[in-house]
């Protein structure tokens, strides 16, 4: 007469995992806390500020998503950043790939007509697409730390960001560095950018 419900499993942990969401004057506080340098960041990798406000929206929706950090609270912009930055790498590759099919396909010829502008304007855009396409290339670690580092986060703040010990930062980046300039050399054989 009466009827069974039961929950799948997927529906059990989907409700279980509802009830551990951020408060939301929470997860308000943190976003007003660190959205800006979240997007700025994402700004100095992506180079383009609808992509790298969606792409910091996309990092809080996944932290947003998940249980609130209880004990790790002053780890929640580490996270962040580490996120938002694995992010933006990965839009970086999908559209170095993009690029790469245009121009196999001609596109790039009408892209270049269409591009009025000063020299200037135009060599600037050329380097900082030189710098992404390495970026894009090299590990995701170290790629993190640079473009962190470039951000203005102290070694306090990147060790924190990246979840390593403190001490280790000045020869991570140093490391990080050499790895950049190698690829760059490879892939652009001039220094004098650099």
């Amino acid at each position: 007469m009466g009827t069974v419900h039961t929950l799948s499993p997927s529906m059990s942990r989907t409700r279980e995992n509802s009830s551990k969401r951020w408060p939301d004057s929470e997860f308000k506080r943190v976003f007003l806390e660190h959205y800006g340098r979240v997007v700025g960041v994402l700004l100095r990798l992506l180079g383009d500020r609808m992509r790298a406000e969606e792409v910091a929206n996309d990092a809080f929706w996944r932290l947003y998503q998940q249980s609130p950090m209880t004990g790790s609270a002053d780890n929640v912009g580490g996270w962040l950043y580490r996120t938002a930055t694995n992010l933006g790498i990965d839009a970086l590759r999908a559209s170095a790939r993009r690029v790469h099919y245009e121009q196999t396909s001609g596109g790039q010829s009408q892209n270049a007509a269409t591009q009025p502008g000063p020299l200037d304007a135009v060599l600037v855009e050329e380097k900082r697409a030189r710098v992404r396409a390495v970026l894009a290339s090299i590990r995701p670690a170290q790629a993190q730390l640079l473009i962190l580092r470039a951000s203005g986060l102290s070694y306090k703040e990147l060790a924190e960001a990246l979840d390593i010990k403190p001490s280790g930062i000045g020869t991570m980046l140093n490391r990080a560095e050499a790895e950049f300039r190698e690829c760059y050399l490879q892939m652009h054989g001039t220094e004098e950018e650099l």
